[in-house]
């Protein structure tokens, strides 16, 4: 008995040794170091596209449609005609205000030759009262001929809207009428819409809480601020937008209903991407202030809430509680618990824990989230 119980003893100290000495060895693990940088202040708000410029195309005066004269779809510019309508009626009117001119023009002169007369015989044949109503006439001869030269203009023009043109640049829709239809002036319902699509507008909304927030923040001079507000976009499908917005105008006021507040941007759209109509997402560049950037997928919440991360410190892993002020581009924007050259672990996560013995290798994470060896 004594030697087999020896024998496992030394069994035992062969085995034992060697996963003794395997649990000491640190653990490879890929690490960022930290270092303050410039990190660029801005907030994610949703968004909708508005058009720059948009027309519904009614007419100004009644008739039967005799004419499209556009196709839809294809790029109008202002002034380009879009639909006829049958004019007869109209041109009769020019003519008929054009022959009104023509008397008063005539009844002028005969009238201006009365007023002379009279008052020239005046006490030689003409009394006072025939200089007065000789002048009266006049002047009722006067205000006839601009009453008709008014009228004419007035019908001219009503002959011209027998021609619906547009009245902006842009993308015309599918008529809503068709040749022979009768139109009135003002109708409820438009003939159709055109609408300017390069540049665009997007309204985004944008929390008033945050908005007191970010002027505590350049007033304590944690963020500075930017010459100009420009944004990204963030389409539906998840694509990001080539170009940047230029801040238009904030409104002045807060919605009763959202507590939010609209601010306009304008972006250029010459490939016409963004429809009006369209929700987007955007971001919103405000200001700068200094901070570190951890990997979203280095840091997990803890129980109680707060944003934890492992460090390493002397050779082992310890858990840091960060304080950050936002996200950016898949990182945690961290403005304490961290100092420059803290070495941030950024795998093996799973079965870390603190105390563990742990060496540390140069790494990046990708645009995928995947950890990766720096080179």
């Amino acid at each position: 008995m004594n030697l087999a119980k020896q024998f496992c003893v030394a069994v035992w100290a062969v085995v034992a040794v060697p996963a003794a000495a395997q649990q000491a060895a640190p653990v490879e693990v890929g690490v960022m170091t930290m270092a303050r940088q410039e990190v660029p202040q801005g907030f994610d708000l949703p968004g909708r596209a508005v058009a720059f410029e948009q027309v519904a195309i009614r007419p100004r005066v009644g008739g039967v449609v005799t004419k499209i004269l556009y196709t839809p779809g294809t790029e109008v510019q202002a002034g380009d005609p879009l639909f006829e309508l049958d004019d007869a009626a109209y041109r009769a009117a020019v003519e008929s205000a054009r022959a009104t001119l023509s008397t008063a023009e005539a009844n002028l002169p005969v009238k201006q030759a009365a007023y002379d007369r009279a008052k020239r015989l005046v006490n030689q044949g003409s009394t006072r009262v025939d200089v007065e109503t000789a002048e009266y006439e006049l002047q009722a001869a006067k205000a006839a001929l601009n009453a008709a030269a008014a009228a004419l203009d007035y019908a001219r023009t009503q002959l011209s809207w027998t021609t619906i043109t547009s009245p902006i640049r842009g993308i015309p829709e599918v008529q809503a009428v068709s040749v022979g239809d009768l139109v009135t002036a003002g109708q409820a319902g438009a003939m159709t819409t055109v609408t300017r699509l390069d540049p665009i507008y997007v309204d985004m909304l944008e929390p008033s809480t945050r908005l007191l927030e970010i002027r505590r923040r350049i007033e304590d001079g944690t963020m500075t601020p930017n010459q100009s507000v420009d944004a990204t976009l963030v389409l539906e499908d998840g694509e990001v937008y080539k170009g940047t917005g230029a801040l238009v105008t904030p409104s002045a006021v807060v919605s009763t209903t959202t507590g939010t507040v609209s601010v306009r941007f304008r972006f250029e759209n010459p490939d016409r991407k963004i429809l009006p109509g369209m929700f987007v997402r955007g971001f919103v560049t405000l200001g700068t202030m200094q901070a570190h950037l951890v990997p979203q997928r280095a840091a997990v919440r803890a129980a109680t809430g707060a944003l934890t991360a492992f460090v390493i410190a002397d050779g082992k892993s310890k858990s840091v509680t960060l304080t950050t002020s936002g996200s950016y581009r898949n990182n945690w924007i961290v403005t304490g618990g961290l100092s420059d050259g803290d070495q941030v672990i950024l795998d093996g996560l799973k079965s870390m824990s603190p105390g563990k013995a742990v060496k540390g290798v140069p790494a990046k994470v990708d645009a995928t989230g995947l950890v990766q060896d720096v080179d």
